[in-house]
């Protein structure tokens, strides 16, 4: 079979949905993250502004928002899918609102969460949808859960909603043919995050993967859970779904784990979070007979590695059970040169008010900050694209 011959530093491709005024933009944008000051105190101070109402909100939908964000709202974000889709990048509409830990707040996620799922139904722009555990549950009781402690009556009780709240999003899913992935959180939690997901997809996934549990491949023991899931479906008769990505909380992780003296879960270094992933990969790969697979990933080898197994087994380029996902305003160079490829892309698509996202934009910061990885990544091939376009337009 013919090997796909195309390149991640193809700028052309990566940056064909953006203009130069859009492009220049982007370039101010990641080149401010080289500021430590501005990625450690910038979304404090911002949110301090906004509390304050100083008028600085469009200042900040017109830059770092719109480049990360799809909108404040769901409809807002329709200009975002729009332009995606014109180069066959679906969206996934992920619902950002952070730190409302009540009753009411969880109650009106839920709500929010079904209306992504309606909006998504029956539209091919829309691949996945998205839910946040701790958008409708309580972190403190998932940390109880997942300790072992007794819980009190009451709190059975929430757990009880916390439960009901999973299977509404899930049963809304299936019933609307609408694949859905449940996000990944701290290890503390993520035991009872992982046995719900389960049990959703033992219940929703009986002929084909509906639902999607994410794992994160920077922590030791993730590969052998992937292994060990595999083999529970295999068992109990369902198709399963797998987000795979490196992970998002590893400061907090290793912190956590020095402060309370327990093994640091975190793998060791890079290359060993590198390996996993890609065993990871290959081991849902050599299963997708039942495992439905979404490389969440911005690292050009992992992308290329599941691109190679699917030419080696002789799948389409869009191959229903294959796909890759980049955050919206990230890694546009895998994102739109494998859409171009003909392969299924999607970009997570983060909503809601201004406000309630910075948590969101602020970890965007911080995780990516280092001018020699991805923010760096980022920076070069803007520059690169902007070079080539002056060039093109020179001898024009």
């Amino acid at each position: 079979m013919q090997k796909n011959n195309f390149s991640f530093s193809d700028t052309k491709a990566a940056f064909q949905h953006k203009n130069d005024f859009e492009l220049k933009m982007s370039k101010f944008i990641f080149s401010i993250f080289k500021f430590s000051f501005l990625v450690n105190y910038g979304p404090g101070l911002t949110n301090l502004a906004l509390k304050i109402k100083l008028p600085i909100k469009g200042l900040i939908k017109r830059t770092v928002f719109s480049q990360f964000c799809g909108g404040e709202t769901i409809d807002e974000c329709d200009q975002a899918v729009s332009k995606l889709w014109k180069s066959k990048v679906g969206s996934i509409l992920d619902y950002s609102v952070e730190g409302n830990e009540t009753e009411e707040n969880f109650d009106a996620n839920l709500e929010e969460i079904k209306h992504t799922i309606l909006k998504a139904k029956g539209k091919l722009q829309y691949s996945f949808c998205v839910f946040k555990p701790t958008g409708i549950a309580r972190f403190a009781l998932l940390e109880m859960l997942d300790s072992g402690k007794k819980l009190s009556q009451e709190e059975l009780t929430e757990y009880y909603r916390v439960k009901a709240r999973f299977e509404e999003i899930c049963k809304t899913a299936s019933q609307n043919d609408v694949k859905i992935f449940i996000d990944a959180e701290e290890s503390w939690i993520q035991d009872t995050i992982d046995t719900l997901a389960n049990e959703m997809m033992a219940k929703f996934n009986e002929k084909k993967a509906i639902v999607f549990n994410t794992v994160q491949l920077y922590r030791k023991d993730r590969l052998e859970f992937v292994k060990k899931s595999i083999g529970k479906a295999r068992d109990k008769g369902y198709f399963i779904g797998f987000k795979l990505v490196r992970g998002a909380y590893m400061e907090k992780e290793s912190e956590r784990a020095k402060q309370l003296g327990y093994p640091n879960p975190i793998q060791n270094d890079k290359q060993s979070s590198d390996n996993d992933y890609n065993n990871a990969l290959s081991y849902c790969f050599e299963n997708r007979d039942i495992v439905s697979l979404c490389a969440g990933t911005h690292n050009e080898t992992s992308s290329m590695i599941l691109v190679r197994l699917m030419e080696e087994a002789g799948l389409p380029n869009n191959d229903s059970n294959c796909w890759f996902a980049q955050l919206f305003g990230m890694s546009d160079n895998i994102s739109f040169v494998l859409a171009a490829q003909g392969y299924n892309v999607t970009k997570y698509l983060p909503y809601g008010p201004i406000k309630s996202v910075m948590p969101y934009l602020g970890r965007r910061a911080k995780e990516n900050s280092s001018m020699s990885g991805q923010m760096g990544r980022e920076l070069a091939l803007i520059i690169q694209e902007l070079e080539r376009r002056r060039l093109e337009k020179m001898s024009a």
